[in-house]
């Protein structure tokens, strides 16, 4: 009888396995694929590492978090600068005075400013309501027309005019030649991949791969006293009251055989009529000489039960329907649930390591009759 069954390797089951064992707990694994990592699972190919799930680059202003995951492997000084491809044009992103530059021949905040402020107008003052108009009032019609509005319409499948606004609120506007896309203090790619991370996470712990949970619920919840869940809410109720809506992502890896085929790990691709969002290079992750090169093409697709879930459609109408699983959830007496799955939200890697961290620790402070 272990104390914990923890139902997937990911990042936040990884971590929670981790700090059990490390507080003297049993603890059990198990885990639907075939590999541990989840998403941040990373292969080799032609001696460079893979990201087999997209790009991850980890990044956090918590020193913290920025200090465990360093217990784990050391990091290296990459920097993400993606840039942005429109009708064979490149500029720079995050949107930044070398955009503005590139697209306007502007050269100070000052003129930025105005370009962007006679833009506006066409808004007429009102408070944005949808993503299209929050875009406009961040950066224009120009930034926008170009290098918003399809890329966002393709990684969403909706248009823009019918995501809201709160969605542009992850994308940085900077008024100085900073082409460093995030504003956190430590930044970086672990050296060798993020698949030894886990494997260092998980190491001395029983973890069994290619068993699916829901199939065998019954007999694995016997093994343990208290089952950690960090699959899809709504999968571990049946569906009960309908399916959460998501995006997927479906992926196209080659080997190259050039030395370096975009100059970037990433370039994103904001035209509606290229199928692709992004093609992403991934021995420059780590600043790879390699003779040949690794390159996905990142495609993305409607969702379905038994698809791959990446990003929560976090509008009104499934917020709702999410509260009405997490009111299920809170009621499980032998079942605890966590990571980004089981909260419907879209986690940086930073926040699923916190998230995990904070919730042992709750954990440690219940009292025996778990109250």
């Amino acid at each position: 009888m272990h104390d914990y069954l923890i139902v997937g390797a990911g990042l936040f089951g990884s971590v929670f396995a981790f700090e059990q064992r490390k507080r003297g707990k049993s603890v059990l694994v198990v885990e639907k694929r075939h590999h541990i990592a989840g998403n941040c699972f990373t292969t080799t190919l032609e001696d460079i590492n893979v990201h087999q799930y997209g790009a991850h680059i980890f990044h956090t202003s918590d020193r913290e978090v920025w200090n465990y995951v360093n217990d784990f492997a050391e990091f290296n000084r990459f920097t993400n600068s993606p840039i942005a491809r429109w009708k064979d044009k490149l500029y720079n992103l995050p949107f930044n005075m070398n955009t503005f530059h590139q697209l306007w021949g502007v050269r100070t905040p000052e003129e930025a400013l105005a370009k962007i402020e006679e833009q506006r107008t066409v808004l007429g003052g009102k408070t944005p309501e949808n993503l299209e108009e929050q875009a406009i009032s961040l950066v224009g019609t120009d930034i926008y027309e170009r290098l918003v509005k399809g890329y966002t319409e393709k990684q969403w499948g909706r248009k823009a005019i019918d995501l809201p606004a709160h969605i542009i609120g992850r994308l940085p506007v900077r008024f100085n030649y900073d082409n460093n896309y995030f504003n956190d203090r430590f930044q970086g790619i672990p050296i060798g991949g993020y698949t030894g991370i886990f494997q260092k996470l998980l190491d001395g712990i029983e973890v069994r791969l290619g068993v699916d949970y829901l199939a065998n619920r019954g007999p694995l919840d016997n093994l343990a006293s208290t089952t950690l869940y960090t699959g899809a809410l709504d999968a571990f109720y049946g569906y009960r009251y309908g399916a959460l809506e998501y995006r997927s992502l479906r992926f196209e890896t080659e080997v190259l055989d050039l030395p370096n085929f975009q100059g970037n790990a990433v370039v994103n691709y904001t035209e509606s009529e290229v199928p692709y969002t992004r093609i992403i290079e991934h021995k420059h992750f780590e600043f790879g000489q390699q003779p040949k090169t690794v390159v996905t093409w990142e495609f993305p697709c409607d969702w379905k039960p038994g698809d791959e879930p990446y990003y929560p459609i976090n509008d009104e109408p499934n917020g709702v329907l999410f509260e009405r699983y997490r009111e299920l959830s809170l009621a499980e007496p032998r079942h605890i649930f966590g990571g980004r799955l089981a909260d419907y939200k879209y986690y940086d890697m930073h926040n699923v390591v916190r998230a995990a961290l904070d919730f042992v620790r709750k954990l440690d402070g219940r009292t025996p009759s778990g109250e």
